[in-house]
């Protein structure tokens, strides 16, 4: 379909969220009557969530834009099984304490995005424990396992991809694309909810729940997934060096998401402005033309209004001047990351190798090793080629600090305490 009547499919069409799409025809009509109520699911594997979740968050956003209403379900009770799918190995369980530190932790995030409270296109947010966690599973099983084949469940990619890799797949697992598909239909009956979005890797799922509603209330529901994002060179959005690139503050620095942005591919620019900023589409368009020089002012518009959304104005505006004072100016800015070390750590010298690795700038010694012959490490805007080199109390600014650079582009304060 090329041309849609409801204003949510034309702008995420526009904008690149689609993939796939249950029964596209019949969902633009009820989206275009304000008919559809949708969600998208969010585990608690993690304090916070990362950009690997901000489509699925996005994606609620324009929903909610267009006047229809979306749902947050955390996953408080599916985070106790864990989700197979994308993963080689079955994942770590987590205890009850954990994931309600950490089911607190991440409900913050979604207030920056949506507006929540009482009204029809108000979001609302739910916790699937509410009802897995009340399941008695005998009965369970006799009034839904039999809905689902193994045949069909095999077929899933998910599933093939990790018994392909002759990786287990253990039964625990097995039991949440069951329990995933039990969620829409509880979220049916509770709310009204018609359509559920995510990621390509949750389709085979999604088509599950969307199988049970109509074997067992006569249900119309629908699925729509976005592609899994990747950078243009085929690394996997959302990592980096640092590990993940978390969206709680207290988890990465505002700084550090902008200098996220600000580091994206050139051919990325273009899909990432329509996909996580508002800019209107002839604006993104003149931006992603830009060449050179200019391209890089069309990233830093990107870092910020990124930015911008996650942590507000504010400190996108303040992560945006650390930039251009740090980069273009040569200061030493407020603003920049910040690791705490003990003044006795430098009485004998700290290796240089060793203060890589406690300021995030490096994963290891021998990657440490590896940007120091490649002449990308300075200590106080000075080159470093020596590995042996040490820390010592005389590396110390006026300031109480030591500044490392890895490259042009990433910097970090040691603050001696």
């Amino acid at each position: 379909m090329t041309s849609y009547k409801s204003d949510f499919l034309r702008t995420m069409s526009a904008r690149g969220y689609i993939h796939q799409c249950s029964n596209e025809e019949e969902l633009d009509a009820k989206a275009a009557k304000g008919e559809i109520t949708a969600y998208v699911g969010f585990d608690c594997t993690a304090k916070s969530l990362h950009v690997g979740n901000l489509l699925g968050i996005m994606m609620l956003r324009k929903l909610q834009q267009s006047g229809l209403k979306p749902i947050v379900l955390i996953g408080g009770g599916t985070t106790k099984v864990g989700d197979p799918s994308g993963k080689d190995e079955t994942r770590q369980l987590l205890s009850d304490e954990q994931i309600e530190a950490n089911k607190q932790s991440i409900r913050k995030v979604f207030e920056r995005f949506l507006t929540f409270g009482d009204g029809p296109s108000d979001a609302l947010m739910l916790d699937n424990a509410d009802w897995l966690l009340k399941l008695n599973y005998v009965d369970f099983l006799r009034d839904y396992g039999r809905h689902f084949t193994l045949n069909r469940m095999l077929t899933f990619e998910s599933v093939k991809q990790r018994l392909d890799r002759e990786q287990p797949l253990t039964f625990l697992e097995f039991n949440y694309m069951i329990f995933q598909a039990y969620d829409f239909l509880e979220l049916y009956r509770q709310t009204g909810c018609n359509l559920q979005m995510g990621g390509s890797d949750q389709w085979g799922n999604i088509i599950n729940g969307i199988e049970l509603g109509r074997r067992v209330e006569g249900a119309e529901l629908y699925a729509l997934t976005t592609a899994l994002l990747t950078t243009s060179s085929g690394a996997k959005m959302g990592k980096t060096a640092k590990g993940a690139v978390w969206l709680n503050e207290d988890m990465l620095s505002p700084y550090d998401y902008w200098q996220f942005w600000r580091n994206t591919e050139d051919a990325d620019v273009g899909r990432f402005l329509r996909l996580f900023t508002e800019l209107p589409l002839d604006e993104i368009e003149r931006l992603e033309k830009l060449e050179g020089a200019e391209l890089n002012e069309a990233k830093k518009i990107l870092a910020t209004e990124a930015c911008k959304m996650a942590h507000g104005e504010e400190k996108a505006a303040d992560a945006a001047e650390t930039a251009r004072k740090t980069f273009e100016q040569g200061h030493m800015a407020e603003g920049l990351p910040t690791v705490e070390i003990g003044a006795g750590e430098l009485d004998n010298g700290l290796g240089l190798l060793t203060a890589l690795v406690k300021a995030g700038l490096a994963g290891s010694n021998g990657e440490a090793r590896r940007h120091i012959r490649g002449g990308a490490v300075k200590v106080n805007d000075e080159k470093i080629d020596d590995e042996k080199a040490l820390l010592h109390g005389d590396d110390i600014s006026n300031e109480g600090i030591i500044k490392l650079s890895l490259g042009k582009k990433r910097h970090v304060l040691l603050k001696i305490v």
